[in-house]
């Protein structure tokens, strides 16, 4: 069994690197075992293909040096929190056992965003009720639920509740994003149809708020994260 210290559980191949490669990248310096378990297969996604966007994601799994990355294969914009599909990601919780979770924003441009962050809320929860049974091809699954649900901020600005330097890691999380070249801006992709997240700017966009969490930090870029639930500190000069 895999036991991951952070497991990503974001909704389209793609939203893990954007939100929060750097901490990814970061945590794994550090020695942590990090996942990403994407909800869908982004099929509905104008650019590439399903086939194409998993290729992406196992290159960019490559670069992240994730310890696993699998898809739920959840109907990409048509999913609901509903019984069947918080089933499925109980099962994703149990089976690596995370002390943390991050998810998409609590709300978002993409209605998706904020529909993933419910379901996942919800399932963080109930993974750790007993009398839900779940199995997997090991057999009947243990209850788990994590110690911490966060969520990464996507494009609408949501004031963070932690900021994460992650300035040393900068050049690998943009290699990351770049990995899924179908989406992004890509001079090789020249005849599919241009759509908001594929202009050179969405990734300028991505950088200056990056900046602006940086510099509120006193450090060049950073990430923000909110969690719904209060945050401590061992000691105040845990604080920057």
């Amino acid at each position: 069994m895999l036991k991951l210290d952070i497991l990503v559980l974001p909704v389209h191949p793609d939203d893990a690197e954007l939100g929060c490669a750097g901490t990814i990248l970061k945590e794994i310096s550090f020695g942590k075992k990090v996942g990403i378990v994407d909800l869908t297969r982004g099929e509905l996604g104008t650019r590439g293909s399903v086939e194409t966007r998993a290729a992406e994601a196992a290159a960019s799994a490559k670069i992240l040096g994730l310890a696993a990355r699998e898809n739920l294969g959840i109907p990409d914009g048509f999913f609901e929190n509903t019984r069947q599909y918080q089933l499925k990601v109980i099962g994703a919780i149990r089976k690596f056992k995370p002390e943390i979770i991050i998810t998409n924003a609590y709300h978002d441009r993409h209605p998706d965003h904020g529909r993933a962050n419910e379901l996942v809320e919800a399932s963080a929860f109930l993974a750790g009720l007993r009398k839900i049974e779940t199995d997997d091809e090991a057999g009947p699954q243990e209850a788990w639920r994590p110690k911490q649900v966060l969520h990464f901020i996507q494009d609408n600005y949501i004031r963070p509740d932690i900021l994460v330097d992650v300035t040393p890691f900068w050049d690998r999380k943009i290699e990351c994003i770049q990995a899924f070249g179908s989406q992004f801006f890509n001079p090789d992709w020249p005849d599919e149809p241009q759509t908001y997240i594929s202009s050179q700017g969405f990734i300028e966009g991505i950088e200056a708020r990056a900046r602006e969490f940086g510099k509120s930090i006193g450090v060049k870029y950073a990430e923000g994260f909110t969690s719904r639930k209060m945050l401590g500190v061992n000691s105040l000069f845990d604080l920057r």
